[in-house]
């Protein structure tokens, strides 16, 4: 009896790992529409990395290349997918380690001087977390300026 309860447990579990999954791949596929459905939309040449992030290059920076270990200072704007902007910033200066993974992972293509746009997947930013005015499940977009590399 013992083994019976064991065995049903596992496979409840199983069953829902497997829902789990199901559902962030949903997720991920929504996120790819509206992504492209932006990039489409505005006319962007982007180019996508494997995680779901797509970034545009919009001007060159000549300077330093940023990594995970970089502390950076960028001018941004974060806005929704309907255009609301949820932050902004003149020029904040951050380390790289501390910030969203969609910044983590897209920052690194810009070099200092840089400027364009990262689409950042709710998987790389706050997911299924409300934050702020960021609804869960949430799409970002980011207009950047990459102004310093430390």
């Amino acid at each position: 009896m013992r083994a019976i309860i064991i065995l049903l447990s596992i496979l409840l579990n199983l069953g829902n790992v497997a829902c789990k999954k199901k559902k962030k791949s949903t997720q991920a596929k929504e996120d790819e529409k509206i992504i492209t459905d932006y990039i489409s939309a505005n006319n962007l040449n982007a180019s996508a990395t494997g995680s779901g992030l797509y970034y545009v290059i919009t001007t060159q920076g000549t300077g330093a290349q940023p990594n995970s270990n970089s502390t950076v200072t960028v001018k941004y704007k974060g806005t929704l997918k309907d255009g609301t902007v949820f932050d902004q910033s003149g020029g904040a200066t951050f380390s790289l380690s501390s910030v969203i993974k969609g910044w983590q992972e897209g920052i690194p293509y810009f070099k200092k001087g840089g400027k364009g746009v990262l689409l950042v997947p709710s998987a790389l930013g706050y997911g299924a977390q409300a934050t702020g005015n960021i609804p869960a499940n949430s799409v970002l977009i980011f207009d950047v300026d990459l102004q310093d590399v430390k």
